[in-house]
């Protein structure tokens, strides 16, 4: 492990990223986030252009820290986000769910660092090639979507470790200093923190969906709709309608209506905790509180230097 290898990449004093999260990453936990010493990250996947714009506007109104964008590739208006970003002077790009080749070379030309989210070693490999700065390598555990291959994060990290050469950001499952130790042990040079950010008080979501992430259980998620998108979702009147379905036999298309459109929204941010989709990851069930993204950084930061002394000590 070697966190200099982030902390020097993005110009942060800890190697801890806050995942860019649909409806729940906006300026004001990007920039608690930076302020605070991590790399924090404005979700794009849930914003039209001009909402990015005035969320980037306000980031660099409140910090003088680096902070990024991640951006979904499948993205309708990738092109305009994309020039966005480039107009705005963001210096760090998250790209996901697409190929690393289509922007890299593009965002690269304009001075920008860029990093993509895989889920396994094949891709991990691409995007190496793609010429990427770094890779976030992403667990089964994790929330909101995910790989189809369904690998844990104490499985991928070390396998992408064996074949890359670049910095490794490890992600799924990671809500503790603990944690983040035994993924810097396995091979990571940082890590990605989603769900534990989603319940901090300057995240966007609704304030009833923070109180269902901490009051989730071990077992309160699963992976579902596969044959869509792979996504991870707390489990509730939606999720039980998916699995109905699945039950009466439903297709790919019945799948996709029942889906609808901006069930994400309608749960995260909107507050519909029965009818909306609400992405998060298997870790919720060790979150108990919500907390100020600064107090969740501290708080991990003093874990994982008591967890390296206990091991030194074993």
């Amino acid at each position: 492990m070697n966190p200099s290898r982030i902390t020097q990449l993005f110009g942060v004093k800890y190697p801890i990223v806050q995942g860019g999260m649909i409806w729940t990453s906006g300026w004001r936990l990007a920039s608690a986030v930076s302020n605070a010493g991590g790399l924090g990250l404005l979700g794009a996947g849930s914003m039209y252009p001009e909402v990015l714009k005035e969320h980037i506007a306000k980031c660099q109104q409140v910090t003088d820290k680096p902070f990024g964008v991640n951006v979904p590739m499948l993205y309708p208006n990738i092109e305009e986000i994309m020039d966005i970003i480039v107009q705005s002077g963001v210096k760090i790009v998250f790209t996901s769910a697409g190929n690393p080749k289509t922007w890299t070379t593009f965002l690269k030309g304009h001075g920008i660092t860029v990093v993509h989210v895989v889920s396994s070693v094949k891709f991990a490999l691409k995007a190496q090639e793609a010429g990427v700065d770094a890779i976030v390598a992403e667990g089964f555990e994790a929330g909101g979507h995910n790989g189809r291959d369904e690998t844990t994060t104490m499985v991928l990290i070390p396998s992408v470790r064996e074949k890359v050469e670049i910095p490794l950001i490890a992600a799924g499952g990671i809500a503790t200093g603990k944690a983040m130790l035994a993924a810097m042990v396995l091979g990571a040079d940082g890590v990605q923190v989603g769900s534990r950010f989603a319940a901090s008080h300057e995240g966007s979501a609704h304030a009833m969906f923070k109180d269902c992430i901490v009051n989730a259980k071990e077992g309160d998620t699963q992976l579902t709709l596969k044959e869509l998108a792979p996504v991870r979702l707390l489990k509730n009147k939606f999720y039980n309608d998916v699995q109905q379905a699945y039950a009466n036999g439903a297709t790919a298309e019945e799948l996709k209506q029942l889906l609808g459109r901006a069930r994400a929204k309608r749960g995260m941010f909107e507050g519909d905790m029965e009818e909306g989709e609400l992405e998060i990851g298997q870790v919720s069930g060790l979150i108990h509180e919500i907390l100020p993204a600064e107090v969740i950084i501290k708080n991990m930061m003093e874990e994982y230097r008591a967890a390296i002394y206990d091991v030194k000590g074993l």
